[in-house]
């Protein structure tokens, strides 16, 4: 029989950290050699990490990965190695090279350059323009790169049409709602459209904004789903492919493929494996997580990632009793353990007696510290300060957002006496409003939710509540109580916003799906709601330019996503 043992190594990279990634690298490929793989695959830029943006600018940092390139290549003795580097040949390439024993049998560069979204590879790479194919253990392989696999005319298809069996597709695809459901109808369809097997190998962990959640698979030649990783943490995941019975499918069940006789089909030859009789390995399907489990690893990964990589170690959270700031209490807790996470109340005259023993009850729950540092002593100080610059005008909102700037700088003010990252508490429908206070609120390294909406945020509270360990870690009445910014008496948020399940839907339609006034109107919203939601989402980007990044869970994110100009007069009314 012809068979290949094809490993495919999701790893946890960091941009920047060629030594560690490198070390990594070294670590996989000799766990699949233990399981006497034929060829081992890393995901996209393993190397350098993804995405590397303008590091790619300095000629030091391309050596350096050239260099661990070829550290990489010294242990491909006795396997192939396939694995993302960034290539500098007349300018510089995302691509993958072929290692095997000491020898760099190949390169590819990837074709197709994503720039849409949170990719800007145009910037950055020349655009590669050649199809090789590599026979290794007598098996024709193409491979290519992340996008190249989502185009039906594009290099998958060309290296079938040149006679590959095997495409091994390496990735750095990021997460959002979604997406793994996605990529697997694509690669369904690609398996068959092109009669091969498709190996696609992902990276995961999180990278700024982006989190990665692995979930490599491969499929056959018919689309089944041959193995699948696990999601959100490093694996490796290992399939016996059967050429014979490909090559048998291929003979009755012929396809028309149009062969491009001027496309350069470059064919590099590795040793064969003589090893006939191998262990038997398991190969894995791992059941994917469902929606809500998927989102709040997806925030646990992206959090832990964000705090570790940055080289910190603890947090410190703002509690106010609501359920903001006590769902990113327990994805701080899960990524980072309850020694590392530190709660601070901070009441005002406004502030009510809920709010104190809520935040008390959660805190014992995580088994987290909680300080208590009352505000009012600095609100009445700073009103003393400002009493003849504000004389004789009305108490407001200046007034209101003082507390929120004096929490602020609370929690700045412990972070930097301590080395504590601040992980601020609002979420995507706040942030979308501006229902937060530039320098109050909004104060902190990291927003764990930022890209969660407020009818979201109240379903990951009760899967937390259902699914974590401890379990009902978030008091039922901080899910039960009306959400309030407590900065005035008997202040809810509904006092100045519609009811949330009405505010997501228009937010939705207007920022994820970018439909007009006149198209949300027409979905049956009342048109003075309509009307000041636009508002308010367009007059805030100056806000939203000045948030702290948080992890990006949602098709369409602020910040990398969504990139408006602040100075804007386009109106659409």
């Amino acid at each position: 029989m012809r068979t290949l043992r094809l490993a495919l190594a999701q790893t946890n990279t960091t941009v920047g950290g060629l030594e560690s990634n490198t070390s990594k690298v070294l670590e996989y490929i000799e766990k699949a050699k233990a399981l006497h793989a034929d060829i081992v695959a890393f995901p996209e830029m393993t190397i350098t990490g993804y995405p590397p943006e303008d590091l790619l600018f300095k000629t030091s940092f391309l050596k350096a990965n050239i260099s661990k390139l070829e550290e990489i290549s010294k242990a491909s003795q006795g396997i192939t190695v396939i694995v993302g580097f960034v290539d500098v040949e007349a300018g510089i390439y995302n691509a993958a090279a072929i290692l095997r024993d000491g020898q760099l049998l190949g390169k590819y560069h990837k074709v197709h350059l994503p720039n849409y979204g949170v990719f800007d590879e145009k910037r950055y790479f020349k655009t590669g323009s050649e199809y090789p194919i590599f026979v290794i253990n007598n098996v024709n392989i193409g491979i290519n790169i992340c996008e190249d696999i989502w185009y039906p005319d594009g290099p998958a298809y060309r290296q079938a049409s040149s006679g590959a069996e095997v495409i091994v597709n390496i990735n750095a695809s990021p997460y959002h709602i979604g997406k793994r459901d996605e990529r697997e109808n694509m690669l369904v369809k690609r398996s068959r459209e092109n009669q091969v097997y498709i190996a696609y190998v992902n990276l995961i962990g999180g990278q700024d904004e982006l989190v990665f959640d692995g979930a490599s698979t491969i499929f056959d030649y018919e689309g089944k789903l041959l193995a699948r990783a696990s999601q959100m943490r490093e694996d490796l995941v290992l399939a016996d492919l059967d050429l014979d019975a490909l090559t048998t499918y291929r003979i009755n069940n012929t396809i028309h493929r149009k062969e491009d006789k001027e496309m350069p089909r470059l064919v590099y030859t590795s040793p064969s494996n003589n090893l006939t009789k191998k262990p038997a390995i398991y190969t894995r399907i791992e059941k994917p997580l469902d929606e809500l489990a998927e989102i709040y690893a997806a925030l646990v990964t992206g959090t832990k990632d964000y705090v570790h990589k940055n080289g910190f170690e603890k947090v410190i959270i703002g509690l106010s009793g609501g359920i903001d700031s006590s769902l990113t209490a327990a994805i701080a807790v899960d990524a980072l353990g309850s020694e590392n996470v530190l709660g601070v109340a901070m009441p005002s005259k406004y502030s009510s007696d809920g709010s104190i023993t809520d935040s008390r009850d959660l805190s014992d729950n995580l088994g987290i510290g909680l300080s208590i540092i009352p505000i009012e002593q600095a609100v009445n100080a700073m009103t003393d300060s400002l009493s003849n610059v504000f004389h004789n005008t009305k108490i407001g909102v200046a007034e209101e957002n003082l507390q929120a700037r004096i929490r602020g700088n609370l929690l700045m003010a412990i972070s930097n006496k301590f080395g504590w990252l601040v992980l601020t508490t609002g979420n995507k429908s706040e942030t979308a409003v501006g229902y937060t206070t530039l320098y109050g609120d909004m104060a902190g390294g990291f927003a764990a939710i930022k890209d969660v909406p407020k009818t979201l945020v109240y379903k990951l509270t009760s899967y937390r509540n259902a699914n974590g360990v401890p379990s009902n870690v978030i008091p039922v009445n901080v899910i039960d109580k009306k959400p309030s910014a407590e900065l005035r008496a008997n202040q809810t948020d509904q006092d100045t916003l519609p009811p949330y399940d009405i505010l997501d839907s228009i937010l939705e339609a207007y920022v994820e799906n970018e439909l007009s006034y006149a198209e949300i109107i027409n979905m049956g919203f009342d048109s003075d709601v309509v009307y000041k939601i636009i508002n308010l989402v367009d007059r805030n980007e100056y806000k939203r330019r000045q948030a702290a990044p948080g992890v990006k869970i949602t098709p369409l994110a602020f910040g990398r996503d969504r990139r408006l100009p602040i100075v804007n007069q386009y109106n659409q009314f």
